[in-house]
């Protein structure tokens, strides 16, 4: 089934198609530089159109392969694609830094396009990631000619997940400005600056374990490349959400949302995955704009980070349905197509009776079984809605309890608690987690030639879902491995083996009552499918189903840090990400409560100095209640049967 079903006779297909190199001029002189691709005749001669046109604008090299098979499939399919590099990236002008002119510049090429004798006028924007935000920038400029959007895997509120998190920063944004600076133009036209960059990139890890970094060699990796230095170093400063008027939160490309209500109305998908770094963001981009403009859909897979057109998220094999071309019954880049041919061509049919407006994936109800290629299959199947979250759901809340339990019913106890000690030089480390670009740069070998310093990268965790358990590969794990309920660090709270499936689809929250001997600290929490012990698994197998950060300075506002008192206890409340899920019989809804997940996110130093600017660490013992007094819980959406 397709998500949308379209009325209008789609157009030929195309034999050929033409590349032209070209650049435009934006509002300030800068020159940004666009490849066009055209349905050709069989010679290769551009036809004259006009046709309906599609553009990606990017910083990851216009001139790529994987940017010159979409324009081959475009042109081909009677479209233009426009794919324009960044301003300050390859062979655009100007400088680069994070997000800051993405709103302006893609204002100028939607118009540029629209005047362009090849179009039809009607311009839509496409594109994962980066180019996801992009999209969402430029929307709040309100251009004439956006005529529609599918935007895949992008940010909301930059400060409260995305870029920070509650707090605390994600990493991945310090490895993206070394990695990718070792691209930029500057790089590219200095040897002894790529190098640099690039030694740095194969020695990330280590970079991060230095956190916070200061001026010179020495001390950052991004020393030669100074306005990059000043964009990351600026995110990992700014923890306090100012969303006044001239303030850092305030920038439009680093948070949409106090820009939703002038953000443009054109008809917009929503794609996301649920272990992906904006499974949050994507939903909270849907339910916010679902309600102020027209025509806003959401499309929700179980995939990882540009994973479309898989059904592997890590170490689990969602099923074949997982795959869009089996479970939707069209490839991801022919879904978008469906949509583009529903808006952009003049004759297009639009009503929309027959469009989905939300379109998940439920995970889980697979056997549980090792695939052949190791993976745990954990299955799933989509779902039809008509909003999100489903109206079906009831917020079911589990409470914390002595020995471990996980209960719909209130801890009985007047006191009762669990302690850790968290200690910052030995964080928890992140085995699989919802993240991209968290990324370290493989050493060539030798006599290998490769096109670029990036050509060859790793991720340094498991994107997707995995059992949380260490081994020799881990970053950051010392023997003995095993799973991370063993360390110190960590408590676990689980309901006995369910009697029945028990699907929980929708926002998860967590509140949690928190005594500490420090001024300042971190809650980290991560819900959990864990699988009974079988053949297979000997130990079972706990899986990552969603989880979340919180700097607990921030509990009461995240513009004005409060730090706390030692032995009183505070409450700390904050969402997950959201998720659907079967948790099937036998299995265990699980709880794991820590206060880090490295190299996932920055390490709080427990001291309570200024968030970026720490001297020092210190251990901190870290309470959680759960009493008649502070009943520590979950709030569990689970689908009303």
């Amino acid at each position: 089934m397709t998500l949308v079903r379209i009325r209008h006779v789609t157009m030929s297909f195309m034999s050929a198609f033409n590349i032209t190199s070209t650049s435009h001029q934006a509002r300030d002189g800068i020159r940004l530089a666009i490849d066009i691709y055209r349905p050709a005749d069989s010679s290769g001669e551009p036809l004259p159109g006009p046709f309906p046109t599609v553009l990606i604008r990017t910083p990851y090299d216009r001139k790529g392969t994987r940017y010159r098979r979409d324009g081959e499939f475009w042109a081909r399919n009677g479209y233009v694609l426009a794919v324009e590099d960044c301003r300050g990236r390859f062979d655009s002008e100007g400088n680069f830094v994070l997000l800051a002119n993405e709103g302006p510049d893609g204002f100028d090429a939607i118009e540029w396009l629209a005047q362009q004798s090849f179009s039809n006028g009607r311009i839509g924007t496409y594109g994962t990631s980066y180019s996801g935000w992009i999209q969402n920038a430029a929307a709040i400029e309100r251009p004439p000619s956006l005529s529609a959007m599918w935007v895949t895997q992008s940010a909301s509120n930059g400060a409260t997940s995305s870029l920070r998190h509650n707090g605390t920063m994600e990493l991945r944004w310090l490895t993206w400005a070394v990695t990718h600076g070792a691209v930029s133009p500057e790089a590219l036209s200095d040897p002894a600056i790529q190098t640099a960059l690039s030694n740095n990139g194969i020695d990330m890890y280590s970079w991060l374990r230095k956190l916070p970094w200061g001026e010179g060699p020495e001390n950052t990796p991004l020393h030669m490349l100074p306005d990059y230095d000043k964009w990351a170093k600026d995110l990992y400063l700014h923890s306090d959400l100012d969303e006044s008027e001239g303030a850092f939160w305030a920038q439009s490309g680093l948070n949409f949302e106090p820009y939703y209500n002038i953000s443009a109305n054109v008809p917009t998908v929503y794609c996301g995955g649920w272990y992906d770094s904006y499974t949050r963001a994507t939903v909270e981009n849907f339910q916010a704009l679902g309600e102020m403009k027209d025509h806003q859909y959401l499309l929700m897979g179980p995939w990882i980070h540009g994973g479309m057109d898989s059904q592997i998220s890590g170490s689990v094999d969602l099923g074949d349905d997982a795959n869009p071309a089996v479970g939707l019954g069209a490839s991801y880049i022919n879904l978008v197509k469906s949509w583009f041919d529903h808006w952009l061509p003049e004759e297009a049919y639009r009503s929309t009776e027959d469009i989905a407006r939300v379109r998940t994936f439920v995970m889980g109800g697979g056997s549980g079984n090792k695939t052949a290629a190791g993976k745990l299959l954990h299955g799933g199947s989509w779902r039809e809605d008509s909003n999100w979250p489903p109206q079906s759901i009831v917020v079911q809340p589990y409470y914390l309890h002595e020995d471990g339990l996980l209960d719909p019913h209130p801890a009985p106890e007047m006191k009762s608690s669990t302690s850790f000690i968290f200690n910052p030089e030995q964080p928890l480390p992140t085995i699989s987690a919802n993240t991209s670009s968290l990324n370290e740069i493989v050493s060539t070998p030798d006599r290998i030639r490769v096109p670029t310093p990036i050509t060859l990268m790793r991720v340094q965790v498991i994107q997707g879902g995995a059992d949380q358990v260490t081994d020799a590969t881990v970053l950051g794990a010392e023997p003995p491995f095993g799973p991370l309920e063993d360390r110190d660090d960590v408590v676990i709270f689980q309901t006995t083996p369910l009697e029945r499936p028990q699907e929980v689809t929708g926002p998860l929250e967590v509140e949690l009552f928190l005594e500490s001997d420090a001024p300042d600290t971190d809650l980290f929490v991560m819900l959990q499918d864990e699988y009974p012990p079988s053949a297979e698994w000997s130990d079972g197998y706990k899986l990552n189903i969603a989880d979340g950060i919180f700097r607990v300075r921030y509990r009461e506002s995240m513009s004005e840090p409060k730090l706390m008192d030692p032995g009183v206890p505070v409450k700390v409340r904050f969402d997950l990400y959201p998720t659907s899920n079967i948790f099937g019989t036998g299995h265990r809804i699980r709880l794991m409560i820590s206060s880090s997940s490295f190299p996932r996110f920055d390490v709080n130093p427990n001291t309570g100095e200024p968030v970026g600017r720490h001297t020092s660490l210190r251990k901190a013992t870290n309470t959680i209640h759960h009493s008649q007094e502070f009943p520590s819980r979950i709030l569990l959406p689970i689908k009303d049967s």
